[in-house]
């Protein structure tokens, strides 16, 4: 079997805009295929002492569903993602059939139903459903635990009652874009309750929206009840992405089959269920057995489909596969081997996150180890490294993302390692990493962290506060040259300072003001880092070296890696404790008031010092905040709250800010509380009192 595949853009499908000159495509090229399945009963290769089977039957008949759509409609939903969501929902609803029956459940502090049981989904019900979702308008905070009980309490009471088809599924879509902020704030607990309330036969999906969501508790929450999660951030199409997430889920997985091979020499079968790109449901089974006993393996296959039972036969011989390697230069006779092996660790990856407790957890760890590295198999527990052909150059491609409970969000680049180097997480006792310069190679990003400390514009200072779950903005009106202390650590000897810059000249009788350069100072380690928006200088001791935003570059000097991505961002990080990431915003050379500015990203960590200060670093150790009376503001769209914080009582503004690490052009809302009058009474002092005399001037707070 052979196919070609061209893709040749236009000139203008690559430019980066309409008006740009620089051309660029940007994201993957995705080929998604599928091939003939002529025979029922799935393909069984063997070959070399392992067997892998497809099974994947088309043309089975649509199973009922009971479905019960959570819909987060939180004060953080409002805007472009509630509107999409609700596009979203009326195609879903056009989908369902009327053997389907459905309800809908919206949550913010609040919960509430469309209707406290399940419906046929006939065309009078959706049409209604449809005019409910309509008229949502999103407010208030996040109480996903009582959402989902109810919606839980309304399948099994249907269970319970016998109104629900023997053959049909039971499914939960739940779509948030935040923490719970009301209620059962525990997610510990929060699985807990959903685990001991909801019955075997109901599945839970997740559909995570944005930064602010924890994808990994999503996560957890829909493996532990036989479904799966997603996650897409707001400057997607959020609408095509949940009906897609609604049109894979709502295909069932191919459960009641069972996989038989008889033959005694058959061993360590692993069975995977999932979803093809085309909505199909297809299983992957993989074995291994004794070529000295067996040179075939025969597989009876029994598939329950609604109130039909198909039972199924095959048999494959080693000498069918052989005969075809030995014929095509291109093929894997390790293929199946290899198949088996990341079907093995993917399975126990799944054990591993739902392991009951820390010795069992740590014994499937040390099997995936072991399994990963004689395979050759990149896991989440293990890095990949890429050697020369001279064997004197190797790259750190991918590795172990960070402990979450050691520092949120901190950024992990491909870098350039010494020869025979052992990367510091495998080593107990962490070798010391000689400066060099790395230009071109590619950096390798991970999500970007959602709960970050942001400043950008001119400027928004955006503070969230992990323990409160609150993001608290304020703006600081200033002058261009003057310089501000973001974070001052002198027991530590870190420092971050920011210069103004003024735009071409005032709008509207003001003078907009943004960061054009940026200082860390490393003291310890004798480091200075100079961000412009045109060049990134570093300083060591008594040399220096200068890069341009045009390259793509990683520099490794003692605890320090710093990692610049081309025309976007530099990321600096500390220890793999501390990091900070820089965003480069260009504008048109030719715009009559706008400059280019830099935006600065900070992920809250408790490594700083209690002396810590400066604008984002005094908010490094979270000071008490109440918010309360939440009452409509003069502008109907923007509700105010009092705020009681550091001794004083505010009043406070709801708001959006912009973040905008994944999409530089348009940027991600962020709601926050708005702190008035540069942030009077949230800073401590005035923001005068955090102007520094120099670029590298630690902050002398009085």
């Amino acid at each position: 079997m052979e196919a070609h595949v061209s893709f040749k853009p236009t000139v203008a499908q690559q430019r980066k805009c309409s008006n740009c000159s620089e051309t660029a495509v940007d994201g993957e090229l995705v080929v998604v295929y599928d091939v003939n399945r002529e025979d029922t009963t799935g393909k069984l290769e063997v070959f070399n002492g392992y067997f892998v089977h497809f099974f994947a039957p088309e043309n089975l008949e649509p199973i009922p569903k009971n479905i019960l759509f959570v819909i987060d409609v939180s004060g953080s939903m409002w805007g472009i993602k509630m509107k999409q969501t609700v596009e979203a929902m009326k195609t879903i609803l056009d989908d369902l059939r009327t053997e389907d029956q459905f309800s809908v459940v919206d949550f913010n502090h609040n919960v509430r139903t469309w209707r406290n049981d399940l419906v046929s989904a006939t065309k009078t019900q959706t049409a209604d459903a449809k005019r409910y979702i309509e008229k949502i308008q999103p407010s208030g905070g996040t109480n996903i635990n009582e959402a989902l009980l109810r919606a839980i309490f309304i399948l099994n009471e249907a269970n319970n009652l016998g109104l629900l088809d023997p053959s049909s599924v039971s499914l939960i879509i739940l779509v948030s874009d935040g923490d719970p902020t009301v209620g059962e704030l525990k997610l510990s607990k929060i699985q807990k309750n959903v685990k001991q309330n909801i019955q075997d036969n109901i599945s839970l999906f997740s559909l995570g929206i944005g930064f602010d969501v924890d994808y990994d508790f999503l996560k957890r929450l829909s493996n532990e009840n036989r479904g799966i999660a997603q996650r897409i951030y707001g400057n997607q199409d959020t609408s095509s992405q949940l009906k897609k997430f609604y049109n894979q889920v709502s295909t069932p997985l191919l459960r009641n089959v069972q996989f038989n091979y008889p033959q005694a020499s058959v061993t360590d079968v692993t069975q995977n269920s999932f979803h093809n790109y085309f909505g199909g449901s297809e299983i992957l089974v993989a074995g291994r057995f004794d070529p000295s006993k067996i040179t075939e393996v025969e597989s009876i296959v029994t598939a329950t489909s609604t109130n039909t039972e198909l039972v199924l036969e095959t048999l494959s011989q080693m000498d069918d596969l052989e005969d075809f390697l030995s014929k095509d230069k291109h093929a894997d006779p390790d293929f199946t081997k290899k198949l088996w092996a990341y079907l093995t660790i993917n399975q126990l990856l799944a054990e591993r996150s739902l392991a009951p407790t820390a010795a069992i957890k740590r014994k499937i760890t040390k099997t995936i180890l072991q399994m990963s590295l004689e395979h050759h198999i990149v896991t989440p527990l293990t890095a990949m490294v890429i050697e020369n052909d001279a064997g004197d150059e190797r790259m750190l491609a991918d590795a172990p993302p960070q402990d979450h409970s050691c520092c949120s969000g901190a950024l992990y680049y491909g870098s350039k390692v010494a020869s025979g180097s052992i990367p510091s997480w495998a080593n107990p006792s962490p070798t010391p990493v000689m400066a060099m310069l790395a230009v071109g190679a590619k950096p390798l990003e991970s999500t970007p962290p959602p709960h970050v400390i942001r400043v950008e514009n001119d400027p928004h200072f955006i503070i969230y506060l992990p323990k409160s779950q609150k993001n608290i903005c304020f703006n600081i009106d200033s002058k261009p040259g003057k310089i501000l202390s973001l974070v001052s650590d002198p027991e530590l000897g870190i420092l971050v300072n920011g210069q103004l810059i003024g735009a071409k000249k005032p709008e509207n009788g003001k003078l907009s003001t943004y960061f054009g350069k940026l200082g860390f100072y490393f003291q310890h380690e004798n480091m200075k880092i100079e961000i412009s928006t045109e060049t990134i200088t570093l300083s060591h001791g008594s040399s220096a070296s200068r890069l341009s935003w045009s390259d793509t570059a990683h520099v490794a000097n003692q605890r320090v890696l710093v990692s610049v991505k081309k025309g976007r961002s530099v990321t600096l990080t500390l220890d793999k404790e501390m990091s900070f990431s820089v965003l480069l915003h260009r504008v048109w050379k030719k715009h009559p008031v706008n400059v280019d500015f830099l935006g600065i990203y900070v992920p809250p960590t408790n490594k700083f010092s209690p002396s810590t200060h400066g604008l984002l670093g005094q908010f490094m150790h979270e000071p008490k905040i109440h918010i309360f009376n939440e009452r409509p503001g003069k502008d109907p769209a923007k509700p105010e709250a009092s705020m009681e914080v550091k001794g004083h009582k505010l009043t406070v503004t709801r708001g959006l800010q912009k973040d905008y690490r994944t999409d530089i052009v348009f940027g991600t809302h962020v709601p926050c509380w708005f702190v008035h009058n540069s942030g009077k009474g949230f800073i401590d002092g005035n923001y005068r009192d955090y102007i520094v005399p120099q670029l590298y001037s630690f902050l002398k707070w009085p």
